[in-house]
């Protein structure tokens, strides 16, 4: 008898019923829990991964949390190596170029929401990319008290100067993930940030 199979399918189920994904008792419905995870060959009865203080209690949330404040400072710490002897004074000022790049031009104040900054810290880096002629203000065409942030050709020069270094810091903080891994984590990564977004802004957050 398949002992190893019955095992990982019962594991499976528990982690269906405990998933929050209103969990139904039929078939059909386990089945696209399982094919909305994204499992393309994971092993299902992958052990649960051990943790600093996990004996004594630590929680998974604990550790999540603890670890992405980790991979923001490592993170932070390879962006700076990116933009050293360039115009940019922080990586947030480089983001917000990378935003306008993608997104085109749009309001003072999406910009800054888009980056997840209050007002104020939101407004300074604007400010500095505008004395330094990265980017133009102008008011909206609708709305004459709301300013559309564009970016400028120099700003655009300078972004595409300092893009290889800023592509190899971003390579270097996920180097030891496999293509599927980074995926499998954008997926997670991206159901977290839409949560959050949602909890302070109230809507989607745009694709």
């Amino acid at each position: 008898m398949m002992y190893k199979l019955i095992n990982d399918l019962l594991s499976l189920v528990e982690k269906y019923e405990s998933s929050g994904a209103d969990a139904q008792d039929n078939l059909s419905s386990f089945l696209k829990w399982i094919d909305s995870r994204g499992n393309d060959g994971e092993n299902i009865s992958e052990e649960e991964p051990e943790w600093t203080g996990k004996v004594n209690g630590r929680s998974a949330d604990s550790v999540i949390n603890t670890a992405l404040v980790h991979l923001y400072r490592y993170a932070k710490i390879q962006a700076k190596s990116a933009i050293n002897g360039s115009i940019f004074s922080t990586p947030d000022e480089f983001i917000y170029l990378i935003n306008l790049q993608a997104c085109g031009e749009m309001s003072k104040s999406k910009l800054i929401k888009e980056n997840i900054h209050d007002k104020p810290a939101g407004t300074l880096i604007i400010k500095r990319l505008s004395d330094k002629g990265l980017i133009t203000q102008h008011s909206s065409g609708i709305d004459k008290r709301s300013l559309v942030i564009t970016m400028t050709s120099k700003g655009a020069e300078a972004l595409n100067k300092a893009m290889d270094n800023i592509r190899a810091a971003s390579a270097n903080v996920t180097a030891p993930l496999t293509p599927e891994e980074k995926t499998r984590l954008i997926m997670l990564l991206q159901k977290l940030e839409n949560f959050h977004f949602v909890q302070n802004f109230g809507s989607n957050k745009p694709i």
